[in-house]
């Protein structure tokens, strides 16, 4: 970390320790246990912001020294069902969104929900509204914001198909904007949402449709997912599909099921997935990212994309 990052931080933790978020600031913060293979260091300041007035209080801290400094690094964690954090921790700030941004109301075919609201809770309080075209997400352990950043999905659809906008804070800029769905680009597990950027509510459109069905489909994917995916410590699919492959499928051609690397190892129930021992450690699950990668572009010529969202890491321990 430069001087000018770390005067930055310093400054920063002044503010926010003397504005109305005092008293939720934390310093080297823990943040194994926001995320889901419980691995990594602590952050070096942490926040959590109750509602959209303590978030936007924050991002004009934030953007107000932007203007003066380096910006400082940022990093929005919610269920951490995607993240894996460096074990020398985070060096900047991190956000959690606390109780008022985790709510969501269902009127008509619309869903209103704020970026911390449980995807599985929000898909199967639409099924009980007799909504359809969210079923997917009872598979998926994370917050409706990161499934925007991430574009998440399954099972045949993903937050595109329902997305209609996003309230989205830009902690750098110092503004709050409603994007609609074509101005955030949702690709591939991929979306314009940048580190900075918190989504702090989205409006999703679905249908009406067979309660009886939606509640059928609902079963079927939790017992698929129990049935075909590990539990335990991890962070879901490690790696993207390339075009017209399965990633696991592909690990799984090379030998690397079951590979294991000091605390982490390949799972040997889906390729895709690595898990985490109990007391483990990022850089191993990092170690055994880069020996997968390796193998599948040594043996099939293809090169595997980080699915798991890397904080913390030098560029040179990157998989």
């Amino acid at each position: 970390m430069s001087a000018a990052v770390r005067h930055a931080l310093a400054d920063l933790e002044r503010r926010l320790a003397s504005s109305r978020l005092g008293p939720s600031l934390q310093k080297d913060y823990g943040l194994a246990s926001h995320t889901t293979y419980r691995v990594g260091g602590p952050a070096r300041l942490f926040v959590k912001v109750n509602d959209l007035a303590e978030l936007e209080a924050l991002a004009a801290i934030v953007s107000d020294l932007a203007g003066s400094a380096p910006p400082v690094p940022v990093l929005v964690v919610g269920r951490g069902s995607n993240l894996l954090v460096s074990d020398r921790g985070f060096d900047g700030l991190a956000i959690a969104l606390g109780s008022r941004l985790t709510r969501f109301e269902i009127d008509g075919p619309v869903v209103s929900a704020s970026g911390g609201a449980l995807l599985p809770v929000v898909a199967r309080a639409s099924v009980e509204a007799r909504l359809t075209g969210f079923e997917w997400a009872v598979g998926v352990p994370g917050t409706v914001g990161g499934a925007v950043r991430m574009n998440a999905g399954g099972h045949g659809s993903d937050m595109s198909e329902s997305l209609v906008d996003a309230v989205v804070v830009d902690l750098h800029r110092g503004d709050t904007t409603v994007r609609t769905a074509a101005d955030l680009r949702l690709g591939y597990r991929t979306s314009a949402i940048v580190a900075h950027q918190v989504v702090a509510s989205v409006s999703l459109k679905l249908r009406f449709g067979d309660w009886e069905d939606s509640r059928a489909e609902l079963t079927e994917i939790v017992h698929w997912r129990r049935t075909n995916q590990p539990g335990g410590r991890n962070a879901g699919s490690v790696f993207t599909n390339p075009e017209h492959a399965a990633a696991g499928e592909l690990i799984e051609s090379v030998g690397a099921k079951g590979l294991r690397i000091g605390t982490a190892e390949v799972s040997a129930k889906h390729a895709n997935f690595i898990q985490s021992d109990e007391g483990g450690h990022a850089s191993d699950i990092v170690e055994v990212m880069r020996e997968v990668r390796r193998r599948v572009r040594d043996a099939r010529g293809i090169e595997l994309s980080a699915e798991t969202h890397l904080v913390g890491f030098e560029p040179w321990e990157l998989p």
